[in-house]
């Protein structure tokens, strides 16, 4: 039996392929615990029982991590540097070391925006590996603007001076022992980052104990189609209007299709249904991505991965960080139609519903991606690389 560490931010699109992979090592016998600044959220997303060790950091919507909705572009690359990642790593690694220590794990399993869990690793000796739940990091997205590429490796040396060992040289967000990533190059296309560490195992999909979150399973219309809308949990701030724009289009069709809103903030008003739009503050995703025909999202890599595992094709309306990245993977393997999140019309969003639902390219091209995703083998996979990891 070995023993694994996993060091997460405070973000369920982190959280869920790493719980994934957790369980799946439980089940083979193997001890587990988490360090995150958000126990609650941890034991909410791995379960009840899960042995999280806690650390300071912000967690997002709270403070100055709270990132006002119109910076874009690289301004959003350094406030979110600066305001997020670089603290949550200053802040955690005393919480980190002090769980590596009481723990002693074989192996530290670093989320790519938990910094602070390999440069711990690599300071202790310990055998790491990166998790990382999003593919744009495979992405040369600096190439264009080596200004903003020289001033983010500056900021990962200095964490490597504070936290990590001062010696090494690698890039802190790649562990040089085994890097999880959780896509396939069918969605990812070429990347510039080789090397055997590397190691494409596919979304780590698997039961989350919120599958239990009632959903009105009968209200489901077998005779239409079903879209299922959602922006994700950090984008509530930002949603109203986008989200009043899908509610349009998703009524203009309702003599054949069904709508499902998520809307955490309840920014469309109170929770509530007809019979063609049913609005929810939370729905049981994985559960009801088996039922849907379309994804209406903001391009977050774990929607668009649970989406293309069942097959569902996308409209993708990015906002920020990395989505862009992500929805320009969605299209150029075939996958799904992009549409601006903060100026497209009722009309434009109802014409890319319409490609995704009718055009059969874009089912075609959803399921060679999904037929990709199961063959690379998830959370079994990477299970089965950090076992290697922690008893080479």
């Amino acid at each position: 039996m070995s023993r694994f560490l996993f060091v997460v931010p405070p973000l369920v699109g982190h959280i869920n392929p790493a719980a994934g992979v957790a369980a799946e090592l439980a089940a083979r016998g193997h001890a587990m615990a988490w360090a995150c600044a958000d126990p609650g959220l941890v034991r909410r997303l791995a379960g009840d029982a899960a042995r999280v060790f806690p650390c300071a950091g912000p967690v997002p919507g709270n403070g100055d991590s709270v990132r006002p909705p119109e910076i874009r572009g690289p301004e959003a690359l350094k406030f979110l540097w600066e305001r997020f990642l670089v603290p949550l790593a200053d802040e955690m690694a005393p919480g980190v070391r002090a769980a590596v220590r009481e723990f002693a794990p074989d192996a530290v399993v670093a989320d790519q925006q938990a910094l602070a869990g390999g440069l711990v690793a690599e300071r202790l000796g310990l055998p790491w590996a990166t998790s990382a739940t999003t593919s744009a990091e495979f992405t040369d997205a600096l190439a264009g603007i080596p200004k903003v590429a020289l001033w983010l490796d500056g900021q990962l040396r200095g964490l490597r001076e504070r936290i990590g060992d001062p010696a090494l040289q690698d890039d802190p967000r790649f562990s040089p022992h085994l890097v999880l990533t959780f896509s396939t190059r069918e969605l990812a296309g070429d990347s510039p980052f080789t090397g055997g560490r590397i190691r494409w195992v596919g979304p780590a999909v698997a039961p989350r104990p919120s599958a239990a979150v009632d959903f009105p399973w009968d209200w489901l219309d077998p005779s239409r189609a079903k879209v299922l809308v959602t922006l994700g949990t950090a984008n509530a701030d930002v949603g109203a209007r986008f989200l009043t724009e899908c509610v349009t289009v998703l009524r203009e069709r309702a003599d054949r299709v069904q709508g499902v809103v998520v809307d955490p903030g309840r920014v469309l008003g109170e929770p509530g249904d007809d019979k063609d739009v049913l609005v929810a503050p939370s729905v049981p995703q994985l559960l009801l991505l088996e039922r849907v025909d379309a994804v209406v999202c903001h391009a977050g890599h774990n929607t668009v991965c649970e989406a293309l595992w069942h097959g569902v094709p996308l409209v993708v309306a990015p906002i920020r960080d990395d989505q862009p990245v992500v929805a320009g993977q969605v299209t150029d393997a075939g996958a799904g139609v992009r549409v601006r999140f903060g100026r497209v019309s009722a009309a434009k969003l109802g014409s890319a519903l319409d490609a995704v639902l009718d055009e059969p390219q874009y089912r075609a091209s959803a399921d060679r991606i999904r037929t990709a995703f199961r063959a690379a083998g998830g959370a079994g996979a990477a299970a089965t690389h950090l076992e290697r990891l922690a008893r080479p």
